[in-house]
């Protein structure tokens, strides 16, 4: 039967329901807690809990970060003033959180995996991604009860001074009116949506279930996905390697800033939404938006400059290089990325693999090609708030900056295929072939069984007789070079006797005489003949 028959053994193995609800409780709630802690240290860094309470903001944002919805309402009072109107949109992702809470989830969900045993069933992979899954849901979708609150803004944080002056007896009378709102409160009430951020913590934690299952290289896959693998994780590192760089480049922005804990805490909540809109745009995937009033502040320079002064046009890395050379080295650290995610691949495929280049680019393209999108999809931003005052629009501002997903599919296909060619090609001038096609510690029963509980991996260096004594041959007379196989024939030598046996162990009471001789039977009577 060999290792198949053992590999197919667990099918009848019950469902482990009890530690797939124990480790999926520890999952979904460490995620959980994860998530609401770095919102609340951002927002507190970033002096929101002045403005609002600092839980139903928390419950907000994580819910937010789970792609859940949230939807504002606003009270304007303005001296007793009537008549006002109000209107707020919002919609982003402080990917910041979601980027911790990706990382708790998977970790748990894979360590699970990796405990269970050599063996994993299908049935019980289902289970242990759908408990959590669900569990995730339930926790995020509890948010609902205290995700609301309310945010008071004063006119002038929101950029109402500019509407104060004019001429003549009615502009004067109305501009009174605009200088006494400079000091109205704008109370912005919201609320957490218990279905739309259930449905969205479900389809946000079976994706980084998938993502982590397909990245990680130590846990159970179907037989034929180790290029697939290859090419997820490839992408994955570079990713998260971006995000450090947007850290570390915000932690640069703090050291000389006036206000570093307002950084700090907006690299808390959004550090990831920068880093992944500068991927795309450095591939040059061009982008769509614009900005007016004080929240294209929050926009990078010079991006808020080119959406302030050139409405309508695509945001492409050519034209913000005109505003600033410096936008050049988002093409480089882009190229950079794809191309180590480009030898990450090749390093990490399997050695049998025909064709190493082509498959290489085959597999990082359509990764790439899924993935690039995907980040557009992410870091799509849009913010509008207006207010209006007896038929005048007194405020006005928002923010709206959204990537082209079918260039980006088009884009990460083709960087990818190049960038894997081009891995591939330095991988084999330094001499490595990538991995060996070596079993995982742990094995899926998915009909035909590969994997087994040990394979041996490929050695670091060549083997060495000096410092391997089992390679070394026994030095035989008349052998030439340590060839014994033109060595003559002799004859071993005598191999000395057996040791003799102990005595048997006598019975109590028995003598050491030797027993007598048993009598002789009596002969038999002769035959008569005839008889």
């Amino acid at each position: 039967m060999g290792s198949a028959g053992a590999l197919r053994g667990p099918s009848s193995r019950s469902l482990p329901w009890g530690d797939a609800v124990l480790s999926a409780v520890a999952g979904a709630g460490w995620a959980i807690v994860g998530m609401g802690g770095t919102a609340a240290l951002g927002l507190h860094l970033v002096g929101a809990d002045a403005r609002g309470s600092l839980g139903a903001l928390t419950a907000a944002v994580v819910a937010l970060a789970v792609r859940g919805s949230v939807t504002p309402s606003v009270d304007v009072s303005a001296f007793g003033m009537k008549g006002a109107e109000a209107h707020v949109a919002f919609q982003a992702t402080p990917l910041g959180v979601s980027l911790v809470g990706a990382l708790l989830l998977g970790w748990f969900f894979l360590r699970s995996l990796r405990v269970a045993g050599v063996r994993v069933t299908w049935g019980e992979l289902l289970v242990r991604a759908g408990v959590l899954t669900v569990l995730f849901a339930i926790g995020v979708g509890g948010l609902a009860w205290v995700g609301r609150g309310v945010v008071t803004l004063d006119g002038g944080a929101l950029g109402l001074r500019r509407v104060s002056g004019g001429g003549g007896w009615l502009g004067g009378l109305v501009s009174d009116r605009m200088g006494d709102l400079v000091h109205a409160q704008v109370a912005v009430r919201f609320a957490v949506d218990f279905g739309g951020t259930v449905v969205g913590g479900l389809v946000w934690c079976a994706g980084v279930l998938a993502i982590g299952l397909l990245a990680s290289r130590r846990t159970p896959l179907p037989w034929g996905w180790d290029g697939v693998r290859a090419a997820v994780s490839a992408v994955v590192g570079v990713l998260l390697v971006a995000v450090v760089a947007g850290l570390a480049a915000a932690v640069y922005a703090a050291v000389g800033d006036d206000h570093p804990r307002r950084i700090a805490g907006a690299a808390l909540l959004g550090a990831p939404n920068g880093a992944w809109l500068a991927v795309p745009l450095g591939l040059f995937v061009p982008w769509d938006g614009g900005a007016t009033g004080v929240l294209r502040m929050v926009l990078p320079h010079p991006v808020d400059r080119f959406l302030t002064d050139s409405p309508g046009q695509a945001v492409t890395v050519g034209r913000l290089a005109e505003l600033d050379g410096r936008v050049w080295l988002l093409a480089v650290g882009a190229a950079l990325l794809m191309l180590t995610a480009g030898v990450l691949t090749a390093v990490r495929t399997p050695v049998g693999t025909r064709r190493l280049a082509l498959s290489c680019g085959v597999r990082l393209g359509v990764a790439t090609a899924v993935v690039l999108p995907v980040l557009v999809w992410l870091t799509g931003t849009s913010v509008d708030a207006s207010l209006s005052v007896l038929g005048f629009d007194a405020f006005g501002t928002g923010v709206e900056l959204r990537g082209r997903v079918g260039v980006a599919v088009l884009v990460g296909g083709v960087s990818g295929l190049v960038a894997g060619v081009l891995g591939a090609g330095v991988v084999r001038v330094g001499g490595r072939r990538g991995e060996p096609e070596t079993g995982e510690a742990v094995g899926v029963v998915c009909g035909t069984a590969r994997y087994g509980p040990y394979s041996p991996g490929r050695p670091y260096r060549a083997p060495n007789p000096d410092t391997n004594p089992y390679l070394r041959l026994p030095e035989v007379p008349g052998a030439r070079g340590g060839d014994v196989s033109g060595a003559p024939t002799v004859a071993s030598p005598a191999l000395p006797p057996p040791p003799p046996l102990p005595p048997r162990r006598r019975a109590r009471g028995a003598s050491d005489q030797p027993p007598p001789p048993s009598p002789p039977s009596p002969p038999s009577p002769p035959r008569m003949p005839g008889g």
